[in-house]
């Protein structure tokens, strides 16, 4: 009897990562992070009609709002964090973040006018820029390659189902201060239910980066370190040449998925942006009424696609390696294009499921994408190519896709109850290139695979 675990403490949990409970309570934790960050980016899309009635504002600026405004700092110092995430601390990256778009958001709740609220955006993407690089490149030392597909998916998850949490949450408090409910109470008293909708949910991601301070950073695996200054230390500028270079030298694996998760995530940021607004004008009801309907099946789907998207993943991971999953983002954009025309559902009920299948259909394209880059780029460069994604889909997805389908619904439609078909016009191509992208990238991995099996 040799007295060893029969588990060998599950195999030194894989060659030296961190054990599973230490694991999976920080995976928790972001888990939460990523709700938080997706709930606060989008209260606005719930409250749109109300914060245009006070602000007296248009349907172009309010699309200004969700996407120039939250994706220029987001895009910006998306790239420049994900750099910071490579050499400093992610774990107190994450908590200056999380502090950072929490106050952003309250401030967002107190604005006066569209310049402050505009403001208010900018420092929301700037805080929320420094959790996806962190994060992922915190997965990456948590869990080793046959177990990061779920990680992945289950972090992606979160934000996935915030988009239901978001519309559910915001439908509850607006509702509550429809009814008085926060008479009495300090700030909340008498402001307008939207200010009240982002006031709390500001206040709330505070305690998250609270929790954030209870854990410790696990050891980075697998860095790079032939390239180093004579103190140890990668200049700054040399390190972003390094990996630039990297990413161009391989671009067959890098580029075209880039380009395919931007043309993506254009399509869906759009269609996020003014779905809420799309059944509210189309149906005749307000977003307190949407909300008990879309947002529970908004949380369902995004449940299932995470778990589906990262099980399907790591299948495909095990049978022909990473450099497959490309072929799965190909089938994606075809599944996500029912959501894109949800203004033709003759019934309020269809609508919200067809726009619900999003949620799931996205987190399935995030688990995917990350997952793949994850195995991609070298242990140093993970935090920067995870930040490109961020840059890419901010620039062309963020900050394009909500104005996109404001200044149609306004110069071409002409009529606000005409923004779903705003939505259908900017996603369905979007999607269609999203998938071509995709078929090139299949395409390079299955010639390179070829030329390595025969040299």
């Amino acid at each position: 009897m040799n007295g060893r675990n029969p588990t060998a403490a599950s195999a030194s949990f894989d060659q030296g990562y961190p054990r599973p409970l230490r694991a999976w309570t920080i995976l928790l934790l972001l888990f939460v992070a990523s709700i938080v960050s997706v709930i606060d980016r989008g209260l606005l899309n719930i409250v749109v009609d109300g914060v245009k009635s006070e602000l007296h504002i248009s349907d172009v600026q309010v699309g200004l709002l969700q996407g120039l405004a939250f994706g220029l700092f987001y895009a910006v110092m998306g790239v420049w964090l994900g750099i910071v995430a490579d050499r400093t601390s992610r774990r107190w990256l994450i908590v200056i973040g999380i502090f950072v778009w929490s106050c952003a958001t309250i401030g967002g709740g107190l604005a006066g006018s569209f310049g402050e609220l505009f403001l208010s955006r900018l420092l929301v993407g700037l805080g929320e820029a420094a959790l996806a690089p962190a994060a992922i490149s915190l997965i990456a030392d948590l869990f080793p390659p046959g177990r990061r597909g779920r990680a992945v998916g289950f972090y992606i998850m979160g934000q996935a189902i915030a988009q239901g949490v978001s519309i559910s949450v915001a439908g509850f408090l607006l509702g509550a201060a429809a009814r008085g409910d926060f008479a009495g109470w300090p700030i909340l008293a008498g402001l307008a239910p939207w200010r009240i909708v982002f006031i709390v949910c500001g206040l709330a991601g505070t305690l998250v980066a609270l929790a954030f301070l209870t854990t410790r950073e696990p050891s980075r695996r697998g860095a790079v370190t032939t390239t180093t200054t004579m103190a140890g230390r990668e200049t700054w500028g040399a390190q972003v040449s390094r990996t630039l270079g990297h990413f161009w030298t391989e671009r067959s694996k890098f580029v075209a998925v880039y380009v395919g998760f931007a043309a993506f995530f254009l399509g869906t940021y759009g269609a996020f942006a003014w779905q809420v607004a799309m059944i509210s004008r189309k149906f005749g009801v307000t977003p307190a009424e949407v909300a008990p309907l879309l947002g529970p099946m908004a949380i369902v789907s995004g449940l299932l696609g995470p778990i589906v998207g990262g099980w399907i993943v790591d299948r495909i991971v095990k049978r022909s390696g990473h450099g497959a999953i490309p072929k799965l983002l190909v089938v994606l954009p075809f599944v996500a294009l029912p959501s894109a025309c949800a203004v033709l559902a003759p019934t309020l009920t269809l609508a919200c499921v067809m726009c619900a299948s999003l949620a799931g259909i996205t987190a399935m394209v995030g688990a995917a994408t990350l997952t793949y880059l994850q195995a991609e780029a070298p242990a140093d460069m993970r935090g920067m190519a995870i930040s490109i994604t961020g840059l890419m889909n901010t620039v062309f997805g963020a900050a394009l896709g909500p104005v996109l389908v404001a200044m149609l619904t306004e110069h071409v439609f002409g009529r606000p109850e005409l923004v779903g078909y705003a939505i259908l016009c900017v996603a369905v191509p979007a999607y269609l290139v999203a998938a071509f992208c995709f078929a090139r990238a299949a395409g390079a991995n299955r010639t390179l695979a070829f030329r390595m099996a025969t040299a």
